[in-house]
């Protein structure tokens, strides 16, 4: 790297020169197609000017392409100040132009897209050869451009008519700045035809030399017929609202004479989204401030007839987006002096654009929603779906996070070693139960997860609103793992237990819990049931005492139900055990059994008894259709055929 650095370091780059080093600045790098593109617009100015019904663009075989109008044809008197012809200063001098004065009504150009003159300039500095053609005042002009300089002074080569017209420009881009040297064909196709959309009456058309191929565009309905054709295959939810609004002779305070828009829009429930935009002809891709003031129009009329209908239902709040999200357009706006986001000007960020378009917009439509109220209506009826879909989206909650991990639910007493493949978890009932369950677990491998009260019933809950519920999001956290469906590929390796036990009260209300744990997995946690690692615990109902006899010492028993209760004591009756010498006592439930005895009977690895729930894709058919009976809330006629049915299989328990 030199180290000098003085006066002899300060470069001032002249004519076209900043445009050949640092082309990004004033142009897309893509393909030639925006340098062209400058071309069409000034003849498209020409045509918004009323000068011009038909504009040609040829694409010839060498790679050039030629714009061709039939405009008032660029001055070909010598410039003042440059001393030069005003179409070689137009093609070689950035910042110069005949779109500067606006101010007055009659500037030689009241509404253009060019605003810096810069365009065409840009387009002779990255074409390796560029040749204009005018016609003007009875006479026949030409002059080309190498390397961006005029090879010889504007020359008069032929007379002609004078009521004859119009420029011809022809450009070869230069290929070194370009990523792909050939003009994309399909965009400039797209680029004619929308003009032609915003040209009502102009003919717009393409020959493509190579092909032989001729295109010609026209759209005597304008925006409408556009947008009609755009949106033919799919399913209005209204007719297309069209029409165009300007500010009228005299103007107000902010805007003048002529600015507005013209506009076409219609709705879909379903299907593509067709958004076009347009400022004096110039496509604004990116959107922007007049973007916004049609969406702000558009909200604030159909808002309107919501509230003026009372269509609205409690609750719900409506936003620009529910009414704009299922909205095509095309937009066409004027602005008398307009700015754009970069030379490219694919973005449009006028502040007035958004004030002036919503206040063009908003009357007609709240009007033409009035006057049809059918169709009005449906439109309401998409935007109020749109704002419940939204509400109900913005509820999702997530798994409560602390750094990068989740953090594992307070009431969680956890194994003290981390052995996925040997610890268990007992989702126990009550906390008074859970106090138990803590005292006589075996700490090493065992963990506790109180529950308060009667879990949810998820079975119809959506999956982004589980985590509403402090249980449930206590028990996903503490298991580690995500809600999913039966066919989903699930990853288990986070699962923090591989044998999870519900453990409830052996009685009706302990039966509803452990039904709503199941409900809960077979639901959100499908793949968890079918790896086999859900079980319920089987905590005894009963108690039997045997005094001591002989040398029999002291004995316990525990029985599940009533039927076991019965066989221990046929047991102790063919042993010969006097009658009425055991004591029989039945657990309330879990909260009344001492930690040794919790132990013994519900959570010792060999003594305990348990189900293992299993659950396989040909099976998840039939128990989903008993689990929708059982737990859908629009059931209850099922489940009471289903009860009545099987009634008699049941013994009460009072």
């Amino acid at each position: 790297m030199s180290s000098s650095y003085d006066e002899s370091s300060f470069k001032v780059l002249r004519g076209l020169e900043p445009v050949r080093q640092r082309p990004g600045m004033y142009t897309t790098l893509d393909n030639p197609n925006h340098i062209i593109a400058e071309i069409i617009d000034n003849a498209c100015d020409e045509a918004l000017a009323g000068y011009s019904k038909n504009i040609k663009v040829t694409a010839h075989v060498d790679g050039s392409v030629s714009v061709q109008d039939e405009g008032r044809g660029i001055p070909v008197g010598i410039h003042p100040e440059e001393g030069v012809s005003v179409v070689e200063v137009a093609f070689t001098v950035l910042h110069s132009g005949g779109k500067f004065d606006k101010e007055s009504v009659g500037g030689a150009y009241r509404f253009a897209g060019g605003l810096h003159g810069v365009g065409v300039a840009v387009t002779n500095a990255l074409s390796t050869a560029l040749e204009v053609t005018v016609f003007r005042d009875g006479g026949e002009y030409f002059l080309r451009f190498e390397q961006g300089v005029a090879i010889t002074p504007l020359t008069c080569v032929n007379t002609c008519a004078r009521r004859k017209t119009g420029t011809t420009v022809r450009a070869w881009p230069d290929t070194k700045y370009f990523d792909s040297p050939e003009i994309n064909m399909a965009q400039l196709e797209r680029a004619l035809r929308a003009k032609a959309v915003l040209l009502p009456g102009v003919t717009i058309t393409l020959q493509i030399e190579k092909t032989k191929e001729k295109k010609s565009w026209s759209y005597p309905d304008g925006l409408r017929g556009y947008l009609s054709q755009a949106l033919a295959n799919e399913e209005l939810a209204a007719p297309i609202f069209s029409g165009e609004r300007y500010i009228a002779r005299g103007g107000d305070d902010v805007f003048v004479e002529g600015e507005g828009a013209e506009w076409a829009f219609a709705w879909a429930e379903e299907g593509g989204i067709t958004r076009e935009s347009y400022v004096n002809l110039i496509p604004t891709w990116s959107g922007g401030t007049h973007d916004a003031g049609m969406r702000d129009g558009i909200f604030n009329a159909v808002k309107s007839f919501i509230e003026l209908h009372g269509m609205l239902p409690k609750g719900v709040k409506l936003a620009s987006d529910d009414v704009f999200c299922r909205v095509s357009f095309i937009l066409s706006t004027k602005l008398l002096d307009p700015s754009f986001q970069g030379q490219t000007k694919e973005k449009l960020v006028s502040r007035n654009a958004l004030r002036l378009v919503s206040t063009m917009v908003s009357d007609p439509l709240l009007l033409w929603l009035n006057e049809h109220v059918e169709y009005g209506k449906k439109i309401a009826e998409i935007s109020i779906r749109q704002a419940q879909s939204r509400m109900k989206s913005t509820q999702k909650i997530e798994k409560k996070k602390g750094s990068s991990v989740a953090v594992l639910p307070g009431k969680l007493t956890d194994a003290a070693e981390f052995n996925p493949e040997r610890n268990e978890l007992f989702l126990v009932e009550g906390d008074s139960a859970g106090g138990s369950a803590k005292q006589g677990r075996n700490k090493e491998f065992q963990a506790i997860l109180p529950l308060r009260g009667k879990v949810l019933n998820t079975f119809e809950v959506e999956r982004d609103r589980l985590f509403s519920n402090a249980e449930v999001h206590d028990i996903a956290v503490a298991i580690g793992m995500d809600p999913h469906n039966m066919g989903d590929k699930v990853n288990l390796a986070g699962l923090r237990y591989h044998s999870i036990y519900i453990m409830a009260d052996a009685d009706v209300d302990g039966s509803h819990i452990a039904t709503l744990l199941l409900t809960l997995f077979f639901r959100h946690f499908p793949q968890v049931i079918a790896a086999g690692h859900i079980y319920l615990a089987q905590p005894p109902l009963f108690r039997i005492d045997v005094a001591a006899q002989g040398k029999k010492p002291l004995r316990k028993f525990y029985a599940l139900n009533n039927d076991e209760l019965t066989s221990i004591e046929d047991r102790l009756r063919k042993e010969k055990v006097r009658e009425g010498s055991w004591s029989i006592s039945r657990f309330k439930g879990l909260g009344e059994m001492n930690p040794l005895q919790l132990w013994e009977t519900t959570m010792c690895p060999d003594t305990r008894r348990a189900l293992r729930v299993e659950l396989d894709s040909v099976s998840f058919l039939a128990a989903e259709n008993t689990m929708t009976m059982l737990m859908a809330k629009k059931e209850s006629g099922s489940r009471r055929e289903w009860l009545e049915f099987h009634g008699n299989e049941v013994t009460a328990d009072v």
